[in-house]
């Protein structure tokens, strides 16, 4: 790995590791109450006070998005592990059925790939209702088809490798034989899949978020900060800058550590 590569990957890792630290412990970084209104204070701009500002309600808006980062982090989250669990079973047990399973639940899996994930999300989102729950069971619904798809592929290829046909040629039953070498094996691949997927989940809940089919007001939730500033930026474009900036740079971090795993996990230089 190059010297730039590795810079790259450290500051994508600083970045995941900021935002945990913010998702766990808000307390520790925010200055000020993210839900306090004071209209005396709307719209002040960044300052010693108000690092990044105040919104319209005077609320702090660097509060808010430390605060927002353990919803929008939660959910991405959230809806990665449901996903790779839930594509880890279906995918798993299709590349082992019959070919008439096999076939069925694979062009399922092909009619859901067809369609962008976010498209699927809002769908979703659109038939159970708004609100944060709901928004968390749409990503995840939208992420399935990915890993289903993957999980498969690694179970009809591991299922015949050499050191599984021996463990059943020393009298391993079957489904021992399957859940002790070729599981690991899948759901290490779909882990390294998930890096990449947390940061679509989060973008896809921010979106969302945005759309006013997620948490509500006065939730600090990134896609919901972003929503409520578009309507003053041109007066106060630190209301909506911000939130977008911490949206922008996890899933940026996610994706180039995911990509990163993905290389070293195929065997090639990133």
């Amino acid at each position: 790995m190059s010297v730039g590569a590795r810079v790259l990957v450290g500051a994508a890792a600083a970045v995941l590791g900021a935002a945990a630290l913010m998702a766990i412990a808000p307390q520790l970084f925010a200055t000020q109450d993210p839900l306090q209104t004071d209209v005396t204070q709307a719209l002040l701009p960044p300052s010693a006070e108000h690092f990044f500002g105040t919104d319209q309600s005077g609320r702090d808006v660097y509060s808010r998005v430390v605060h927002g980062a353990s919803r929008s982090l939660g959910i991405g989250l959230l809806a990665t592990g449901l996903a790779l669990t839930i594509g880890l079973v279906i995918g798993s047990l299709s590349g082992v059925s019959p070919r008439l399973v096999d076939a069925v639940a694979m062009r399922a899996t092909d009619v859901l790939l067809a369609f962008p994930e976010f498209l699927i999300a809002l769908v979703v989102v659109a038939i159970l209702g708004p609100g944060g729950a709901n928004v968390a069971i749409a990503v995840t619904i939208a992420a399935i088809p990915v890993y289903v798809r993957l999980a498969r592929a690694q179970t009809r290829t591991l299922r015949t490798a050499e050191h599984v046909e021996a463990a059943r040629i020393l009298g391993v039953p079957a489904p021992r034989a399957f859940a002790r070498h070729v599981l690991p094996a899948v759901l290490g691949a779909l882990s390294v899949l998930a890096t990449i997927g947390i940061g679509s989940s989060i973008l896809a809940a921010a979106g969302l978020s945005f759309l006013g089919l997620g948490p509500t007001e006065p939730t600090p939730e990134w896609g919901l900060m972003l929503s409520g500033g578009r309507n003053v930026l041109g007066q106060a474009w630190w209301v909506a800058v911000f939130p977008g900036a911490a949206i922008t740079l996890t899933v940026v971090a996610a994706t180039v550590l995911g990509r990163t795993l993905r290389a070293r996990a195929d065997g090639r230089t990133p």
